[in-house]
């Protein structure tokens, strides 16, 4: 099925670092139902230091929600995974970032891969949810194959994600399943992370992100909460803090 314009993989080259010559790459994954797109501005820039970046095109993304509806967590795990060890390939260190579900599938490469993780970065991160109607997924799911969609979440005008208009019920319940595991595997998550959390946010809510600082294992632990973005604020107005600010997480954590 051909991949609409916004849906690309990303990729570049890492560069020498100048103080020690390491390579330093950069892997970041979009969310459930999304886009490269929502996170390829994030990338370039950092490209644009020098790092070698990756941004998969999850399994399933891309084409068509009903696509998206045949595929599951280890589907879009496998992919990050093969994202991750092409960047190893050519890399020194790598720091993992994601944006809401890509941020879970972050933790899991986390906990799983601990000595090839040097960082995290997570901007609303999903690995939970309070909505009661979502108990009742493992039954809609084989009668109602989608709900509305979840896409564009964004507080600066004109700005689009570029995500699914329908929310396909079979792959999101084989998220929120895969996501007891990542929540059980927390505290094997002992990379430095970095969370951005959006004040106002109408996708995930904060019981992710409490669940997440008071689970893992990491002793450099930073939250920032962002106070003009909602859910998707790598397009959003608080954009340019989480690309300067995670620049400079991951020049620090890959230092000497």
């Amino acid at each position: 099925m051909p991949l609409a314009s916004h849906a690309e993989p990303f990729f570049a080259e890492p560069t020498p670092r100048e103080s020690d010559g390491q390579r330093v790459g950069v892997l970041l994954s979009h969310g459930f139902t999304g886009s490269p797109a929502s996170v390829v501005p994030w990338g370039r820039h950092l490209a644009g230091l020098g790092y070698g970046v990756a941004v998969p095109l999850l399994p399933g993304h891309g084409t068509t929600w009903q696509e998206l509806n045949r595929t599951v967590w280890g589907d879009w795990y496998g992919e990050v995974e093969r994202s991750l060890d092409k960047l190893l390939a050519d890399c020194d260190q790598v720091v993992v970032g994601g944006l809401s579900m890509g941020g879970g599938l972050a933790l899991r490469l986390a906990a799983d891969r601990p000595r090839d993780v040097a960082g995290l970065v997570l901007v609303n991160p999903a690995v939970n949810t309070s909505r009661k109607d979502v108990l009742a997924l493992p039954v809609l799911k084989h009668v109602v194959p989608s709900f509305p969609g979840i896409a564009n979440d964004i507080k600066k005008p004109g700005v689009l994600e570029h995500g699914y208009p329908k929310t396909p019920l079979r792959a999101a319940a084989a998220m929120m399943v895969a996501w007891k595991v990542v929540r059980a595997d927390l505290p094997k998550v002992t990379a430095p992370l970095l969370m951005f959390r959006s004040a106002e946010d109408h996708v995930v809510d904060p019981s992710s992100g409490r669940l997440i600082l008071s689970r893992v294992s990491s002793r450099d632990l930073t939250e920032r909460i962002l106070e003009n973005s909602y859910h998707v604020a790598t397009l959003d107005h608080d954009a340019p803090t989480i690309f300067e600010d995670s620049a400079a997480f991951v020049r620090r954590v890959t230092g000497p």
